[in-house]
């Protein structure tokens, strides 16, 4: 990636894409502190706190994240226009991980704003509780006292408790749920990049069919893809005109061919006369 190209990259152009990163980031987070937990082995070398407790935090942490993984990704689809139903979809795998791990929200949230948490005032239950009568004394006391307990292997939290056991299955599914979420994305943007390559073939009089000798396809991979049919033209330099006239064409759509590496003009040219498939992009660069 040039500096320049770089430069202008933003994680605000694709937030879906950033909701399955942080997502997948976050579910090996917890996956990994629920085998240190089980590990049973608390050599950490300060005898005065409980190794298994400190992961016991930070799973509850990493599994609210994933919450927020899923609240990106809803965002990032409500704004792109998707399906209403993938949207949906993904808000029943969220009360599916909400109904394995019940109260995770409001456990991290007492860890995190411990500050509010400690006093009564948090936002939340705390604050339904103060309106309902309780006295924030009362209120701090009824939701404070997190601990992992290895006997019963669950993390509690004042009135909230998850199961150890239950957190890969559940931050797995969610997990996925957002993947497909995006994926979904993935195949709209690839079924609108092949038709605007199209399209512009077309509009310079290049047939792009099956059957014709340029072939634009869109892949398993999410990525369109172009080559020349096998045994339609004739000989090499025919290929080799043909050739030229797609770079041409596609430059001036601001598109450009790229294989293994981004390609020059002139070898993009001579790889779709040697039969390779080159994928198509836009030219951040035009």
């Amino acid at each position: 990636m040039s500096e320049t190209v770089a430069d202008e990259w933003s994680p605000a152009d694709n937030p879906y894409a950033i909701a399955v990163s942080e997502a997948q980031w976050w579910q090996r987070t917890a996956t990994l502190a629920v085998r240190r937990i089980r590990a049973d082995d608390d050599d950490n070398g300060d005898p005065f706190f409980d190794s298994r407790q400190i992961d016991a935090r930070q799973l509850c942490v990493a599994l609210r994240q994933l919450l927020m993984a899923e609240k990106l990704e809803q965002i990032a689809l409500a704004d792109l226009g998707i399906d209403p139903a993938v949207g949906q979809a993904l808000g029943e795998a969220r009360e599916r991980f909400e109904a394995a791990l019940p109260g995770i929200k409001h456990m991290r949230d007492g860890l995190i704003h411990f500050e509010d948490w400690s006093r009564g005032k948090g936002i939340g239950p705390q604050q339904k509780r103060i309106k309902a009568g309780g006295t924030a004394r009362d209120v701090a006391r009824h939701f404070w006292g997190f601990a992992y307990d290895p006997r019963a292997d669950t993390v509690t939290m004042g009135p909230y408790r998850i199961d150890v056991g239950a957190v890969e299955e559940a931050a797995g599914e969610l997990a996925f749920a957002i993947y497909l979420a995006a994926h979904e994305v993935d195949k709209r943007n690839t079924a609108r990049m092949r038709a605007t390559v199209a399209q512009a073939l077309t509009a310079a009089r290049i047939p792009c069919g099956r059957e014709e000798a340029v072939r634009v396809s869109a892949g398993d991979d999410g990525r369109v893809w172009l080559s020349f049919t096998p045994g339609v033209l004739p000989g090499e330099p025919e290929r080799q005109a043909l050739a030229e006239r797609v770079i041409a064409t596609l430059t001036t759509s601001s598109l450009r061919l790229s294989g293994a590496t981004t390609l020059q003009p002139a070898e993009a040219v001579t790889s779709l006369v040697g039969g390779q498939f080159l994928r198509v992009e836009p030219d951040p660069t035009a």
